[in-house]
């Protein structure tokens, strides 16, 4: 390593009360030539720094990818201070931060990302869900290294305008024996639920679901605009995705019965139902 030839070379000049050449130092270590004194002892003192910096980036991406879970997820590399640097989502979070820590990613990495001190994930049930999450986390914590930071446009992606109409899309959960639900409205936000597959709590979800989607009696303005996300994973990986129309059901009570339904069917997740 660049750090250690170095060292190696200024304490072979100490041991012997010889001044440092750095220009020699810049051309042998760095492939640096012609360069002033002043600057290659700049030069040489950076690529230290750096390469301090890169032996500690290999030892988090080390202690990480050992206990990083074969799970769909969202992650935040976070500073030695607790601040975010940057958010991401994965459909196999061991694998996608392998990746991450990978030696080639040095030469590319983004400054910010380099200071990671940690990182922290939380495992889904579902590939949407990790997208959803992860757009909620930007948008709240504004990492530094998160280049697209803004609420999606759906003007910039392909979804066919059938897609985008109020739905409740059933996914996996990470709790075993229950279900999750993306609810999505037209005009942009969304809602998650987890509710048990059971039922016991069925009646109380399905009136909150029902609520969200009531235009009538919602005068609020819509929240975080994720939408789209939800549409255009519809339009492309989600197509076969069971989904409900909840404008189908004439109240709350229908709706929960038309979810109670799709619960008990043990063909849900493996491929799309449609009830009528």
């Amino acid at each position: 390593m660049i750090r250690d030839v170095l060292l190696a070379r200024l304490d072979a000049l100490a041991a012997s009360d010889t001044p440092p050449d750095y220009p020699l130092l810049a051309q042998e270590v760095l492939g640096i030539r012609g360069a002033s004194a002043a600057l290659a002892r700049r030069l040489v003192e950076q690529a230290l720094v750096v390469e301090d910096r890169r032996d500690h980036w290999r030892r988090i991406g080390e202690q990480v990818r050992a206990v990083a879970p074969n799970a769909a997820g969202v992650y935040v590399f976070c500073d030695a201070d607790n601040r975010a640097l940057y958010v991401g989502k994965a459909a196999n979070l061991r694998r996608r931060l392998h990746a991450h820590f990978a030696d080639r990613r040095w030469r590319s990495l983004h400054p910010a990302v380099a200071r990671v001190a940690r990182v922290d994930w939380q495992t889904t049930g579902s590939e949407l869900e990790a997208l959803l999450r992860e757009a909620m986390l930007i948008a709240e914590l504004q990492p530094a290294a998160n280049v697209h930071i803004g609420e999606p446009a759906l003007r910039t992606r392909a979804v066919p305008p059938a897609l985008v109409r109020d739905v409740a899309v059933l996914l996996p959960s990470i709790e075993p024996d229950a279900v999750d639900i993306v609810a999505a409205r037209a005009r942009g936000d969304v809602m998650l639920q987890r509710i048990d597959r059971g039922g016991a709590t069925l009646a109380d979800e399905a009136e909150r679901l029902w609520q969200f989607f009531d235009q009538a009696a919602d005068r609020s303005a819509p929240g975080l605009a994720l939408a789209p996300l939800v549409f255009s994973w519809m339009a492309g990986r989600g197509r076969n995705v069971t989904r409900v129309d909840p404008h189908d059901a004439a109240d709350a009570g229908e709706l929960a019965s038309r979810l109670a339904a799709l619960f008990g069917d043990t063909s849900l997740f493996a491929e799309r139902l449609v009830h009528v």
